[in-house]
């Protein structure tokens, strides 16, 4: 089911290089928003700062892709030196097209990393690629329309721990 995750991890910081080595994957598309950084924020977390640290030592290649302007990813994206791809349209997976060929690897080889089912989780699916579903970073969202898919995303989590998944910490 394109909706229900593959894996749901506590924070970015849980996606560990071996992990990611397992599954064959060398590169990651990630959100921005309640992904990296707080909703709307400039500001990255130092354990976040780490964990890039940690997965360019191990060889994953990285690069931001949002729904979000260039206005909002551009200035935050360079400050941590990754490439990114703005007004990305998830759940349509255009965004995840062109990072895919920046990025220079095979569909098999890279994972969507994100926080919310109706785009992240959906534009994987439909790529036909994993998506490493995060825990958002905060419980605030600045947008009435995601307020509103965070009401009807627990359906879909409680799937997936019916299955018998967890949360990797």
């Amino acid at each position: 089911m394109i909706l229900t995750p593959e894996y749901i991890f506590r924070r970015v910081e849980a996606i560990h290089p071996d992990f990611l080595a397992r599954q064959g994957i060398r590169a990651l598309v990630l959100d921005v928003d309640n992904t990296l950084t707080g909703d709307g924020s400039q500001q990255l977390d130092g354990s976040v700062q780490a964990w890039l640290e940690e997965m360019r030592a191990a060889g994953v290649s990285l690069t931001v892709v949002s729904n979000n302007t260039s206005r909002r990813v551009r200035p935050f994206a360079e400050r941590i030196g990754l490439a990114w791809v703005p007004l990305a349209c998830k759940p349509l997976p255009l965004g995840l097209m062109v990072a895919r060929r920046r990025l220079g690897v095979k569909k098999s080889q890279m994972a969507m990393v994100g926080d919310q089912i109706y785009t992240d989780r959906m534009a994987a699916g439909l790529y036909g690629i994993p998506c490493l579903f995060v825990l958002p970073r905060t419980p605030h969202d600045k947008s009435r329309g995601v307020k509103l898919k965070r009401k009807l995303e627990p359906f879909w989590l409680r799937r997936y721990f019916r299955k018998g998944g967890k949360v990797y910490e």
